[in-house]
């Protein structure tokens, strides 16, 4: 007889994107082929393409409750991530079901903006964010624009990134990630790790210029989320998040005609190369 696979289970909480190349469906795809199976609460439906978001809506508080309780009564999920989240209404109903399930380690990526400039989470949002996410979630993964504005401060260089890394910690999260890649005047993107427990830790690769980086910070925290559930530390996590992202960006694919997405085969297929991830 076959020997039946029991993989690890993990979630996303986030919103759709119906292009494919970010949201929750980026989401999806990063975590099939980190070989775990992805799971998902839709908190936001989007119309969106390549070229810019045309409309979202967000889903009922009730509808965001029975899809937690659904999952909670059927699976065994170990990690966790949030992507879009719309307005307050929707961070206060995330916030209270991961305090009730046990879905084991959530990592927030804080996400504001699209790539065409939709706004993605409202001020009261923000706000919201910071007092009920942030002090949940194992590992914050923000950019430099979601940084600032969590941080409420400018920042420009490896010292202001720290400095906005103590304010992040102030309100209550563990481990950050600040994201470099919004740094587009450097010729390397640079993402730095702020460790609960004092630590940093530096993540560097070779910036591409390309314009298809649809669903970028989605696929790294999906990486991230997957390998924690199959049991990697931390630092092990983020550094095969980076190289899959990479790889991603670098062996790209042409779809659409504005901002294109990942290719998220790329890091399996990569000429000459074994990854067991």
């Amino acid at each position: 007889m076959t020997e039946t696979l029991t993989p690890p289970q993990v979630l996303t909480i986030a919103g759709t994107d119906s292009s494919g190349g970010a949201g929750m469906q980026a989401d999806l795809k990063t975590m099939q082929e980190c070989q775990v199976f992805g799971t998902c609460v839709v908190v936001a439906v989007t119309a969106q393409n390549t070229q810019s978001v045309l409309d979202f809506i967000a889903m009922p508080k009730a509808i965001i409750d029975h899809q937690f309780q659904a999952l909670a009564n059927d699976l065994t999920i170990t990690a966790a991530k949030t992507g879009m989240l719309a307005n307050r209404e929707v961070v206060e109903a995330v916030a209270t079901n991961y305090q009730k399930y046990d879905f084991g380690p959530l990592i927030v990526d804080p996400i504001m903006i699209a790539k065409g400039g939709a706004k993605l989470l409202s001020e009261d949002a923000i706000q919201a964010v910071k007092e009920y996410l942030l002090p949940l979630a194992y590992l914050i993964t923000p950019n430099l624009p979601e940084a600032e504005k969590l941080a409420g401060m400018t920042i420009e260089t490896l010292e202001d990134m720290d400095k906005a890394a103590q304010r992040l910690r102030a309100l209550g999260a563990k481990n950050i990630l600040i994201k470099g890649g919004h740094a587009d005047h450097t010729s390397e993107s640079v993402d730095v790790l702020y460790l609960e427990n004092g630590e940093t830790h530096t993540f560097v690769s070779p910036r591409i210029d390309t314009q298809n980086t649809h669903g970028t910070g989605d696929t790294l925290s999906s990486v991230i989320t997957a390998e924690i559930a199959k049991g990697a530390d931390l630092i092990t996590a983020l550094q095969t998040a980076k190289d899959f992202t990479f790889a991603a960006i670098k062996d790209g694919i042409h779809v659409g005609h504005g901002h294109g997405p990942l290719n998220h085969w790329a890091y399996r297929t990569i000429e000459g190369a074994h990854h067991d991830i």
